[in-house]
């Protein structure tokens, strides 16, 4: 409803929602549907407070030297913190050339006259005093509140950035203006709470009511470069099935195109337009419901009975190739976005059915999955469907199996609530030997194979296992370890960079700060306390999964730290050894707030 009804303006193609929550604030209403926007804004010669002003910093590294200034907003930077060249010319901001605005009712910092930036927050002309809407201002120009002081003034787009959480502002002195200042960094880091818990509580209920929005398409959509293949009629192949069969080429029949994963063609199949293996062609999906699910957000359930085998729905979206997957997790990693739908067909192919896609989108992951990917080859392109692993009955919710490559700094928690649960998504699921799964708080107990020579550490083998052979490195700079596929629990590689086990605490998957010398575990912060102790033959610490060599004893222990350790050393092992922590880079796709990227593999 809202895309319907728009302010436009009267001289460029600008437009924006009805209300305030979008339009750029000094705006000049006309009428109901028509304004004049910021971008009309003439700065008056003689006027000092109409000048464009830039910070004397970096926005990056709050550090100043040559700058490279917007020349609409006070937006500086360093070229090498963006990593570019100075350009010749004028130059924006990436903010400004994006179109966007300071709004009503944001938190801003101004530069008025002589006195230093100072934290405001913008209001709407009707809601001041009267004297203020009477003094002289142009198009472009808003009303601001002066934090401390309580003063108003008009100013425009050219002399305001936006306050961040956190700001702190420059020096100030304990009297006169500096007193006031103090008083209006804490009100302006009061208001700027306090507007953000509005505003995520609004967005909180909106996202309740409906799904984030997306474009719902019926097929898959080539972005780029990126092809669909279609098969001469002549290449696809005939199956066996027979005409008088009551469902020929159905799910619970022998049809040699289905057991190859073939789709059949209604001018190759010898049924005809009576052959039931045209699911992904026709889209014969069984009736679904998007729903809201207790602590996993969407989540999509059958409105009828599923039978084992039957097809449930198709992964559809946009087809990409590797090097846009990596643009878009990269973006996603700098605005903080945090959910992903993308799934590899092939080495070229990626679906990613994040800004398109139908139901199968909202598909959430189960370690013990009641649906499961099949890649299937429909007129000559791979296609890729979902299929029912079991009976499922009307209601229940539809799952699979992500097999997650995760990349990033930290492991996503699984909530799946399976008997199995791996406990962090990309984790095998647990052996189902009829016992149930350790409560989350608690740390899943897990037995590895003793290492051959254990204390002692070589590049060429695995850090688990203490066996050579073809080995997973470790992609974190400052960390040489090497791990067998099946030491991982893996059966592939993992996609791109790859941080080891011994980086994600055991117990829920945030940085390790504590870490066992003789094998993958490692501990956070939270859960460090107790996990290590000192292994008696070296005094390296280890975790509690370490047997200590028989004839050794406390005292033994005690005698081995107190001769071949320093009295800093021994306090620090017996503390729990908080190690020093690696210097760790973003990779390059990535999961977010510390950007996760997740590639399911069909």
């Amino acid at each position: 409803t809202l895309l319907l009804w728009l302010m436009r303006c009267l001289r460029c193609p600008v437009a924006y929602h009805v209300g305030d929550l979008c339009v750029a604030a000094g705006s000049e209403m006309i009428t109901n549907a028509a304004i004049i926007c910021t971008n009309h804004f003439n700065a008056k010669k003689g006027y000092s407070h109409h000048s464009h002003v830039n910070v004397s910093w970096c926005f990056v590294c709050s550090k100043g030297g040559q700058l490279l200034c917007c020349e609409s907003c006070p937006a500086a930077f360093h070229p090498d913190c963006l990593n570019i060249a100075m350009p010749d010319g004028s130059w924006f901001c990436n903010d400004c050339r994006a179109g966007k605005k300071p709004k009503y009712r944001d938190i801003i910092w101004v530069k008025l006259g002589t006195y230093r930036w100072w934290p405001a927050e913008i209001h709407h002309p009707r809601n001041i005093p009267t004297n203020i809407q009477h003094l002289r201002h142009e198009i472009g120009e808003f009303p601001v509140f002066f934090f401390g002081s309580k003063d108003y003034f008009w100013t425009h787009q050219g002399r305001v950035f936006p306050y961040m959480e956190g700001d702190r502002g420059s020096k100030y002195q304990r009297t006169g203006i500096g007193k006031v200042f103090k008083t209006a960094l804490l009100e302006a880091e009061v208001r700027f709470k306090e507007i953000k818990i509005k505003r995520e509580a609004k967005e909180a209920q909106e996202n309740s009511r409906k799904p984030p929005p997306y474009k719902f398409i019926k097929v898959n959509k080539p972005f780029g470069r990126v092809q669909v293949y279609t098969a001469d009629i002549s290449e696809i192949p005939k199956c066996n099935c027979k005409p008088t069969d009551e469902r020929p080429c159905g799910f619970e029949s022998e049809c040699l195109n289905r057991m190859l994963q073939y789709e059949c063609h209604p001018q190759v199949c010898p049924n005809g337009e009576r052959c039931c293996n045209q699911d992904f062609t026709k889209r014969l999906y069984p009736e679904t419901k998007i729903i809201k699910t207790p602590g996993k957000g969407w989540g999509l359930i059958s409105l009828r009975d599923i039978k084992k085998g039957e097809f449930v729905n198709e992964y559809i979206g946009e087809l990409i190739d590797e090097e846009e997957c990596r643009a878009r997790i990269k973006y996603a990693q700098e605005n903080n976005i945090t959910d992903f739908y993308m799934l590899t067909i092939d080495k070229d192919r990626i679906i990613d059915a994040g800004p398109k896609g139908n139901y199968s989108r909202f598909m959430n992951h189960s370690c013990q999955p009641n649906c499961e990917t099949q890649k299937w080859t429909v007129n000559g392109d791979t296609r890729v469907g979902l299929f029912a692993v079991c009976d499922v009955p009307a209601g229940t919710e539809l799952t699979f199996n992500y097999n997650l490559d995760c990349l990033g700094n930290e492991k996503t928690v699984c909530r799946c609530g399976a008997p199995n649960c791996s406990g962090f998504l990309g984790d095998r699921p647990k052996n189902s030997n009829g016992q149930t799964a350790e409560p989350k708080g608690k740390r899943l107990k897990r037995k590895y194979k003793r290492r051959k020579t254990e204390g002692k550490k070589s590049d060429d083998d695995c850090f688990r296992c203490g066996d050579g052979g073809q080995l997973v490195l470790c992609g974190k700079k400052t960390c040489t370890k090497a791990y067998h596929l099946s030491c991982l629990n893996l059966t592939k590689r993992p996609f791109g960079r790859w941080d080891c086990p011994w980086h994600h605490c055991d117990v829920c998957g945030k940085n390790s700060e504590a870490f066992c010398q003789l094998c993958p575990n490692s501990f956070c912060n939270a859960h460090q306390e107790g996990a290590l102790r000192p292994w008696p033959p070296t005094g390296q610490l280890c975790c509690q999964e370490h047997d200590e060599p028989e004839g050794t004893d406390n005292r033994d222990r005690d005698l081995n730290l107190e001769t071949n350790a320093t009295p800093e050393a021994a306090s620090a092992a017996i503390a729990g050894a908080r190690l020093p922590k690696g210097s760790r880079k973003a990779a390059a796709g990535a999961k977010t707030k510390g950007s996760k990227r997740k590639a399911a593999e069909a």
